[in-house]
């Protein structure tokens, strides 16, 4: 006699219950994120990108920004034509690092001028691997500094980062989560979070933050993973955890592209599934310039494309 263990049991209930996505109506809000592009065809790749996933109707989508003068140009050219070009709400990242107040101040102005309305504030990372971050002579000293500089500029919408499993240079949860707050007292949004693979982590995440008073619009950030040496180099950056279970999923298939995206959206789109059935109604995707994933993702959550965006789009 064959014997069926729990687990079983419980995949053999769910499956038969409903079909994997049909209690997902679509009901959501998606953002998307993306970087400058460094050559003409990394320009193309963007694009063809920011055009496929425009249809999809996003409340915004988001250019990352590095430290260094010419990641900042391209960072302020992809925004203000994403800004006039596109039906699309741009934000523009804008970190301490490597400048002046008087120099970042100057930028946020410049966004203002262009139309943009919305700034993913972050502290930054330090320009050399592994160094330790330290802020520039007269700069901004920490994400909540800059938060508290952008307010009183201008009425900007400011989002601000949040890390589920702690940022890597926070002493506890607790310190962490105490500077999230500063942050948001100081004038931000909502928090958009580090990517993450086990909605557990999210939701103990949003329970302690609810704890400590915080009230304000927490975002999930999803990266589907179709590289994941790339992703673990990402992930040893910011404190996530890759489990077991996803490398197992995706040995043998390095020669298989096409399979490996089948199993990354299939991953991405099963987490964020978990995560609606937690009340979850609003989703950042980190599409790293590639739209297929991220859409693939949207549209097995029933995010369908907006009447709206098509027009505006044509």
């Amino acid at each position: 006699m064959t014997t069926i263990s729990v687990p079983q049991l419980e995949e053999a209930r769910r499956a038969l219950e409903a079909p994997l996505f049909a209690d997902v109506g679509g009901d959501m809000e998606v953002s998307f994120e993306f970087f400058p592009p460094k050559t003409e065809k990394m320009d193309a790749q963007l694009w063809d990108a920011i055009r496929t996933l425009e249809p999809l109707g996003p409340r915004f989508v988001s250019v990352t920004y590095g430290a260094g003068g010419s990641t900042r140009e391209r960072t302020h050219a992809t925004v203000a034509r994403i800004q006039r070009e596109t039906s699309l709400a741009a934000a523009a990242h804008l970190t301490c690092v490597e400048a002046t107040r008087e120099e970042i101040d100057q930028v946020a102005e410049d966004y203002w001028a262009a139309g943009v309305r919305h700034i993913v504030a972050l502290r930054g990372d330090p320009p050399t691997l592994g160094a330790k971050f330290a802020s520039h002579p007269g700069g901004y000293a920490n994400a909540a500094d800059l938060v508290a500089g952008l307010a009183k500029r201008h009425p900007f919408e400011i989002s601000v980062a949040a890390y589920p499993e702690c940022h890597p240079e926070s002493v506890d949860t607790v310190g962490d989560i105490d500077n999230l707050k500063r942050k948001l007292d100081a004038g931000a949004t909502r928090a958009i979070t580090q990517f993450f693979f086990s909605p557990e982590a999210f939701f103990r995440f949003r329970d302690a933050v609810a704890a400590a008073g915080i009230t304000a619009e927490i975002v999930p950030g999803i990266l589907p993973v179709s590289n994941v040496a790339q992703t673990r180099k990402f992930a040893g950056l910011c404190g996530a955890a890759i489990p077991d279970w996803m490398d197992r999923l995706f040995e043998g298939l390095d020669d298989h592209p096409a399979a490996r995206q089948l199993v990354a959206a299939t991953i991405a789109a099963e987490m964020c599934r978990r995560l609606y059935a937690g009340g979850v109604k609003s989703f950042h995707f980190y599409t790293l310039n590639r739209a297929e994933l991220a859409f693939a993702i949207c549209h097995m959550l029933g995010v369908r494309a907006k009447p709206q965006a098509v027009v505006a789009a044509a």
